[in-house]
């Protein structure tokens, strides 16, 4: 037996580094992929409505239900007065109630559910609600907040240097400010829960959810159970984005709630439109910036001042703002900074995590800066960003006083500078621009560089659960959840690898509390990072037992052990993986484990925004090109040239697919994602009639996207690998750049144009015409 297999031959071998498609990408183009409201309906099961509130602000005055109440199809009709626990699902500050009691905050706030029979009789019944309110101010937008004083905390402050007094000698000064619009997630799959009871009360609740713990220990508040009696089962969700890491707690605990009610299982799904109004957003910010510099375009000193609008309650504000505060240096040593973060409170739906997490809000602020100084000096804008990069000691230091250790930012520049012919296009832009009065081209190259790992130092943890069957088959489960990026086939890679067997041997399992607890977000793009290294460090301890049964059994030293492709070599013995499994479960080893992973180096101290928060950086660089129409505002982007770092890739069509679509979602974000809030605080942009996504047609005819060959973590992830969930989302900057200089040109680039984000029709001809007059005035 031991020489069996030596002559058989021997399939590609496919575990890391390698273009594997995704686990589900068959499922997903067939239409076959299961989701939570493809699941067979169980017998006798309810369907949930949520009751919203109809004021940003106001007090309730009376809610006559009685006519819900009595309603065809109705079988319960819930209100805070009936949770037996807190009335509370919040991520951090408890201020997240399940349903309002005596004040609403903003439109669509959850007042009620309505279990019955179908939806369409739930919605029906949730329409004949009576309430009447006592309307009070509303702050719906950050001036009126700033006015009125309404914050989540106190203005945060990170600095380093004397940054008023580097301003005031500066030889140069300029200061700016500008405004970035939110962002709706829209996910093709909605928010969703579907729970069922258990015989002596726990509950089981498939949740889309990107937090299945969170959710579970939300669940469990709400009912007053013990976290072991609720258990939440994940196997995809059709995206997330964010906006599924707390803010699918609300469906999940209605759900729970009427289950554990009735005795029946019920399922909360809201529509598109109800789902838009009910959710938090990307949070839009206001930015305002001091910048000094020389003739050289190297700046001095710069004060940054970011304030958002960050809703009715505290979700993940403080965290986001935290990091979009962190991201204003982006790729630039800032000898002298000052970056002030203002977290306002408004009547509307509390804006939440979102791809980037605040980092891109931080990000564009200094790109702003760039794009203003290279306007100032007459510099072209890329030597401007190459000249202010971190570099040598002494200008490796970020605002937040951590080493920059890994910087490859200048390299990626001058390699995609030179591959995409930088110089020359930019010579044939000019010339385009001045033999044309109607139709501006812009160009622009930016870089990335963005922090991997949670800012909140607990939730960088991960645990996994291996089990190898006396078959050879692998089960897989870890604490990740898969929204589409391809986490699971990743980290059955991993295991792939380590076992050195065909991925087909690998299982992944739907993520799952009672087999991994106390798990974290798959957020902050740390989602392989953390789970990839839980599942290895699992298979690891299964492999050190079959290497010390197969010593034995083989009569050879414990070195002479070793897992390859052909199976398990063992001194002179070659075992097939499946024939190794199989007399290690006689032999009574146990073949399965737990595993877990904390990331180490990381730390970091709130009260004085110091210390170490990110393990590594990702890196990056896009130079787009764009052309707009002078007398309409309409905008084409024609060319996207896109070199990101993502260390040893462990899959480079998945990592490629993340880059792509990371960056088309953050030029919708710049571009064409408007959202729109009426003086009562009523979201009119709530369809896709009226909230334009990027669609296939907006996507550049021509688009080079290339992992960066000399690419290598320098920390010890695992297999060298870098993160890349949310790094590629921030290389849109560079449309929004080249849109900057388009409308520019339009002046000869004498004034810097006043243009918000999202750059729509609409605003790019505001800022057409407003950088008309403004040369005309000045000559």
């Amino acid at each position: 037996m031991a020489d069996a297999s030596a002559s058989a031959p021997i399939k590609p071998f496919q575990g890391v580094h390698a273009s594997l498609p995704h686990d589900s990408a068959v499922r997903h183009v067939a239409g076959t992929a299961i989701y939570i409201d493809d699941l067979a309906e169980p017998a006798g099961m309810l369907h949930v409505h949520i009751g919203l509130s109809a004021r940003a602000h106001a007090r309730i005055t009376a809610m006559d239900l009685s006519a819900v109440r009595s309603a065809p199809g109705v079988v319960l009709v819930l209100t805070a007065d009936e949770i037996p626990g807190e009335n509370d699902v919040s991520p951090v500050i408890h201020d997240d109630k399940l349903f309002a009691t005596d004040t609403v905050t903003y439109v669509g706030q959850s007042l009620f559910a309505v279990a019955a029979t179908s939806l369409a009789a739930a919605r029906a019944a949730a329409a004949r609600a009576v309430v009447t309110y006592e309307d009070l101010p509303a702050a719906i937008d950050i001036a009126a907040a700033r006015t009125t004083g309404l914050t989540l905390e106190n203005s945060q402050r990170m600095a380093r240097g004397d940054a008023a007094a580097v301003l005031t000698a500066s030889p140069r000064r300029l200061q700016g400010r500008f405004v970035i619009g939110g962002q709706d997630h829209f996910y093709l799959e909605g928010q969703i829960a579907l729970a069922t009871p258990g015989e002596t009360g726990e509950v089981h609740v498939w949740s889309s959810t990107q937090h299945p713990s969170e959710v579970q220990h939300l669940v469990a508040r709400v009912l007053d159970l013990p976290q072991s009696a609720v258990t939440v089962e994940v196997r995809r969700m059709g995206g997330g984005f964010g906006g599924k890491e707390t803010q699918a707690s609300l469906f999940a605990a209605a759900a729970a709630l009427v289950a554990v009610k009735t005795g029946r299982a019920a399922k909360c799904r809201p529509d598109r439109d109800e789902d838009m109004i009910m959710t938090g957003k990307r949070h839009d910010f206001e930015i305002a910036y001091d910048v000094g510099f020389g003739d050289d375009g190297v700046l001095s000193g710069i004060a940054l001042d970011l304030a958002s609008r960050c809703g009715a309650t505290t979700d993940l504000s403080m965290a986001i703002n935290d990091r979009a505060m962190f991201h204003a240096d982006n790729c630039y040593f800032l000898p002298a900074v000052e970056i002030v973060s203002h977290r306002f409170r408004t009547h509307t739906v509390s804006n939440t995590a979102f791809r980037g997490f605040g980092g891109p809000q931080g990000m564009i602020a200094i790109e702003r800066v760039m794009d203003a100084v290279a306007q100032a000096t007459g510099l072209d804008p890329l030597e401007v960003r190459r000249r202010n990069l971190y570099g040598e000691p002494g200008r490796d230091l970020t605002p937040y006083h951590q080493t920059v250790e890994d910087n490859v930012a200048p390299q990626l520049l001058a390699e995609l500078a030179a591959s995409c012919d930088y110089e020359a296009r930019q010579r044939q832009i000019d010339a385009f621009n001045a033999a044309s009065p109607i139709l501006k081209k812009g160009l622009a190259l930016t870089p990335v560089k963005f922090g991997i790992s949670f800012t909140t130092t607990h939730l960088n943890q991960a645990g996994a659960l291996i089990h190898l069957y006396a078959d050879g088959s692998i089960l897989l489960n870890h604490g990740g959840t898969e929204m589409g990026q391809g986490l699971f086939t990743k980290v059955a890679q991993i295991v792939a690898e380590a076992f050195q067997v065909d991925i087909a041997r690998v299982r992944s399992t739907s993520t799952v509390t009672d087999k991994v607890p106390n798990t974290s977000a798959t957020a902050a793009s740390s989602g392989t990072d953390l789970n990839g290294m839980a599942a290895l460090d699992a298979a690891n301890t299964i492999k050190a037992r079959l290497v010390e049964f197969a010593a034995k059994k083989w009569a050879c030293a414990e070195a002479e052990v070793a897992f390859t492709r052909q199976g398990l070599k063992a001194g002179d013995a070659l075992i097939p993986f499946e024939d190794l499994c199989r007399q290690a479960y006689l032999a009574r080893v146990s073949l399965s484990s737990t595993g877990f992973y904390a990331t180490p180096k990381i730390h970091y101290d709130r009260a004085t925004h110091s210390g170490r928060p990110f393990y590594y950086f990702a890196y990056g660089a896009a130079c787009s090109e764009v052309i707009i129409d002078t007398l309409s505002g309409e905008m084409k982007v024609t060319r996207v040239d896109i070199l990101h770092d993502v260390g040893q890739s462990l899959n480079p069509a998945l990592d490629l697919g993340q880059i792509e679509g990371g960056f088309i979602q953050g030029m919708g974000w710049l571009t064409t994602e408007e959202l729109v809030f009426d003086r009562e605080g009523r979201l009119r942009t709530h369809a896709p009639s009226t909230y334009k996504i990027p669609t296939i047609g907006d996507r550049p005819a021509q688009m080079d996207i290339r992992l960066w060959a000399a690419g290598r973590n320098v920390e010890a992830t695992v297999h060298r690998s870098k993160a890349v969930g949310e790094p590629p989302l921030m290389l849109a900057i560079s449309v929004f750049s080249a849109i900057t200089r388009a409308v520019a040109s339009v002046a000869d680039h004498r004034v810097m144009p006043r243009l918000d984000a999202p750059a729509t029709p609409e605003a790019i001809l505001m800022a057409v015409e407003d950088v008309k007059r403004r040369a005309a005035a000045h000559g």
